[in-house]
């Protein structure tokens, strides 16, 4: 196959899992040779259709593209999109269902922190085996050994076991590996996840002057969408596991942010399965303004917004039956991690007509980047749940500078952001 300019050529491929099936990986040797006496009639029930049928799920669903020589291509799309499982398939952690890769040079791949790393061992020592395992000589290990550990800043630390570093420490050393091993192609997963500002800055940097300077490619997945036009030249947008878009940066995420989400409307939530409550008031729609009385899908963090509930009341008790309504923020994971609460504001809302609307405005946004579902309840203060909608709609985070730092990089382990003073004495 003639490969011309193209650094990875993607054909037709796709990943598909089996929902529920489990794999034991410490099967002992007298469980293998009875599971391989057993397969037969495992087969023969299959064909009689006496197994339970399992269900699969395709990650990737026929995915194919070209990236160049020299190109930094940004893959974005929400959580669960299929970005991770293709770079564990670009990387060879993982083979595909169908389909090919072809590549053009050597590959190093950061997909997760310190993958490769031995607790036990210190950072000097894990930067030898970690870099032979990336197909690093010793001897070019060695010539850049100085520049790795000036890089990951843990020099301090060097002959520390890593099972004593921090994540943030864990995740400088191995970048400072990787980006240090002179790869034709680097891929690399979310990064900037872990670090503080300078040290994302840096990988930003050598990112940039892996490509630029030395002509190689770069692979980079990341929520951050502002790190994504700094440093990309083109961008893939993934879809339920399907590639929607490959081109230019700025198209890749209009896109991608003009998607069409779960964003609540009149009729969404009026048949929404997700709800409980006796009902009697139900919630009918639901909104997000900025600043300037626009409706958005898409937050920036540090940014105004308005939240607007709209309600209608079978009946409704006295003249202002005092309510409590709640906005929560979930991750992909379903944990929440931000609660807007009627409660906790110190301002009382009630229900005293059959229609109607609650709003609840904040000034300063402070979710981090990335994708987040919505609950919404609505009750009766010290009473009864009239309507709560389980992760109803969904929002995305597109960064925003929250810290005024100019850098809009933040980490995503840390979903929230808050603002501090700090001094020494």
């Amino acid at each position: 196959m003639v490969m011309s300019r193209a650094a990875i050529r993607v054909e037709s491929l796709s990943k598909r899992y089996v929902l529920g099936a489990e794999v034991d990986q410490n099967r002992t040797f007298r469980e293998l040779i009875a599971g391989a006496f057993a397969q037969p009639l495992q087969r023969l029930r299959r064909l009689r259709g006496s197994s339970k049928q399992q269900k699969t799920f395709w990650a990737l669903k026929d995915v194919s593209f070209e990236i160049n020589k020299g190109e930094v291509v940004g893959i974005i799309g929400a959580n669960g999109a299929g970005k991770t499982t293709l770079l564990k398939v670009l990387s060879r952690i993982t083979p595909p269902t169908t389909g090919a890769v072809h590549y053009k040079g050597r590959v190093a791949s950061l997909l997760e922190i310190g993958t490769g790393f031995h607790p036990e061992l210190s950072g000097r020592e894990n930067i030898y085996i970690n870099g032979a395992i990336l197909g690093m000589s010793k001897s070019d290990i060695r010539q850049r050994f100085d520049e790795i550990v000036d890089f990951s800043g843990v020099q301090q630390f060097l002959d520390t076991p890593v099972k004593r570093y921090s994540s943030g420490m864990y995740v400088r050393l191995a970048f400072a590996v990787a980006a240090h091993m002179n790869p034709d192609i680097l891929i690399v997963d979310e990064v900037l996840a872990v670090g503080d500002v300078e040290f994302q800055k840096k990988c930003l940097g050598r990112m940039q002057s892996i490509s630029e300077g030395q002509g190689k490619t770069v692979l980079f997945v990341s929520h951050n969408l502002d790190a994504i036009k700094r440093i990309c030249s083109t961008a893939i947008y993934l879809k339920e596991g399907r590639l929607v878009y490959q081109g230019g940066v700025d198209s890749a995420i209009e896109a991608y942010l003009s998607r069409s989400k779960r964003m609540a409307n009149t009729s969404e939530i009026s048949f929404a399965t997700e709800r409980w409550g006796s009902g009697r008031v139900q919630i009918t729609a639901f909104s997000v303004e900025n600043g300037e009385g626009r409706p958005v899908t898409v937050l920036h963090a540090g940014r105004s917004y308005t939240f607007e509930m709209q309600y209608s009341a079978d009946e409704v008790r006295g003249r202002n039956t005092a309510a409590i309504a709640n906005i929560e923020f979930s991750d992909e994971k379903g944990t929440t991690v931000l609660l807007l609460s009627s409660d906790y504001g110190h301002a009382g809302i009630g229900i005293s007509q059959k229609k109607g609307k609650i709003t609840c405005s904040i000034e300063d946004f402070s979710l981090a980047a990335g994708d987040y579902y919505i609950t919404l309840y609505l009750g009766e203060k010290g009473g009864e749940t009239w309507d709560c909608l389980n992760n109803v709609t969904a929002v995305s985070v597109a960064g925003g500078d929250y810290f005024g730092t100019g850098h809009p990089g933040f980490p995503l382990h840390c979903k929230t952001l808050t603002r501090s003073r700090w001094c020494s004495r």
